[in-house]
């Protein structure tokens, strides 16, 4: 397959390494490309209820971000090594520092039959803006001329040249990092008809992608959403199958249990209690490597007795409590690796020896030290818990985690189960009249890739006001590193500033760092060319499938 690579203008660096490992491709190996797939059959994988409604600037979760990749086309995607390739966009060139211009391939269109050109960018960038709208991506165009995170401002850095044609200007030097971000959903177009009823688009929305939805109302919340293929796709994405069915599972055994009985396609998560077997029990069929998966769990500012000297005392007492070891070989049969820093070994600046990640070593002794120490300050009091959504396979490592601090801190602490993933981001972002997270626990978080570079596992979750820090966690130091970062013109001194970045996270400890995930699933029998990408998310387009 012809892939057509960004356009890079002038001397400009972009500043994300090669991934280390490929993706891992499935199915038989006998040379027979033709021997199993038809166009018309359709692939069943697992999912699970999106928070939100399907707009592309409000989803920024794992659920809804599958559905608005097979839906939407972008500028560029990540292929299944993480590299940036062009979809909707002819060239990204980089004129200067801080100007970008886009040219758009001609003839492609959404799925009602409007043109996709430059204003569907423009005006979908702008909705993503604008405070009223409350975008949870909101702070993704923070870096385009005009935009203010308080006002309903115009991001006047967007300027159209014709249908074809658009600029982007920049206000800081970030051009080449900001081009890397442009396969992200959040920078996917809207057709006109979305503005005239948001709400009511985001239950069937119409895109311009491999995929679009099998008929009004083919999302069955809480059940499944189908997918058929578009036909009118003219980018690198054609589905080599009729359709897809995502099926919304409330835990991981019984996506597991389907696959076992030929009831599902490709699945991308495994039970814990079936960890140590799956390879064995499907063989060829199995899928595990590593992938650009970060786990923690976030203990907001909001919180008693976790702000100031004391917060910062209980939060590394906290992570010296936690024997990461232990967990992922009794609990993950090694199918996760205890973290040494806030990002992932397969991207480029990752490192396992950050100055300040000694909080992440198992030590009991020097906890009840910080513990104590924080008493000092304002005794303890109340009890601690780690919020999680019971459909992702999470209590046996929160039990784990809570036990572990009742053993060395003498405290209780316990997990609070929500039912869903949906149900918990709900919580997680509910805020009170003055702005304040009412959330009183601590809460599983993570991260997955939305490209593959340390600016994206660092900037979206530690910035200020970013859109994916849920402890509202704000820095002016941190601040000032990334936006340096973002701005350096080799991946060195990028690279240098973010690992200034993590020694002070280290010390501050937002999150409380797990471990690093593989992407672990399986396919069945009737289904090949099964490709995980970078991220852990199988390239559901490249799936064939016998009818």
């Amino acid at each position: 397959m012809k892939r057509n690579r960004i356009a890079l203008a002038g001397s400009a660096l972009l500043v994300v390494g090669a991934l280390a490992l490929a993706g891992c491709a499935g199915g038989n190996d006998s040379g027979d490309e033709g021997s199993k797939g038809s166009a018309s059959a359709i692939i069943s994988a697992n999912g699970g209820e999106p928070e939100n409604a399907l707009i592309p600037t409000n989803t920024n979760e794992v659920n809804g971000g599958k559905i608005l990749d097979s839906v939407f086309a972008g500028l560029a995607f990540y292929d299944g090594d993480g590299a940036l390739v062009n979809d909707m966009a002819e060239s990204i060139t980089v004129d200067a520092p801080n100007k970008v211009t886009v040219k758009l391939k001609e003839g492609n269109k959404f799925t009602n039959g409007e043109d996709v050109v430059a204003h569907n960018f423009i005006d979908a960038w702008n909705y993503g803006a604008q405070l009223s709208n409350a975008q949870l991506n909101q702070s993704w165009f923070a870096d385009i001329v005009g935009f203010n995170p308080d006002a309903d401002s115009e991001l006047t850095g967007l300027t159209e040249v014709d249908d074809q044609t658009f600029t982007i200007d920049l206000s800081s030097d970030v051009a080449s990092d900001f081009v890397t971000r442009l396969g992200y959903s959040a920078f996917y177009p809207l057709p006109d008809v979305a503005f005239e009823d948001m709400d009511a688009f985001g239950e069937n929305p119409i895109g311009n992608g491999p995929y679009m939805l099998a008929k009004e109302g083919a999302w069955q919340h809480d059940v499944q959403i189908d997918l058929v293929k578009n036909d009118d796709y003219k980018g690198e994405r054609v589905a080599q199958n009729g359709g897809l069915t995502l099926k919304f599972y409330t835990a991981p055994e019984g996506a597991y249990a389907d696959l076992l009985g030929g009831n599902i396609d490709v699945i991308d998560q495994i039970p814990e209690a079936s960890l140590a077997v799956f390879e064995d029990e499907l063989g060829e069929r199995a899928t595990n490597q590593p992938a650009a998966i970060f786990q923690s769990f976030t203990i907001g500012g909001q919180l008693p007795h976790f702000s100031g000297e004391e917060g910062t005392l209980r939060r590394q007492a906290i992570s010296l409590a936690i024997n990461r070891d232990e967990i992922t070989s009794k609990i993950f049969a090694d199918t996760r690796t205890p973290a040494s820093d806030f990002t992932t070994p397969v991207i480029d600046g990752w490192s396992d020896s950050v100055p300040g990640s000694d909080v992440l070593k198992y030590d009991p002794e020097k906890a009840k030290e910080l513990w104590a120490k924080a008493d000092a300050i304002s005794p303890w009091s109340g009890t601690f818990q780690i919020a999680y959504n019971s459909d992702g396979g999470h209590q046996v490592w929160v039990d784990a985690v809570s036990n572990s601090l009742k053993n060395t801190l003498g405290i209780e602490a316990s997990g609070a189960p929500y039912v869903d993933l949906a149900t918990l981001r709900a919580a997680v972002n509910a805020r009170d009249d003055a702005g304040k997270r009412t959330i009183q626990t601590a809460n599983r978080s993570g991260w997955q890739g939305d490209y593959p570079a340390v600016y994206n596992f660092l900037q979206p979750l530690y910035g200020t006001g970013a859109s994916s820090n849920d402890g509202d966690y704000s820095n002016p130091e941190v601040d000032s590193l990334l936006a340096e970062g973002a701005a350096a013109t080799s991946a060195d001194d990028a690279n240098a500033a973010y690992e200034k970045v993590q020694e002070i996270l280290f010390n501050d400890l937002p999150v409380i760092p797990l471990w690093y995930q593989n992407s672990i699933g399986g396919f069945g029998d009737s289904v090949d060319n099964v490709t995980v990408g970078w991220n852990s998310v199988p390239l559901y387009y490249e799936i064939t499938k016998a009818e």
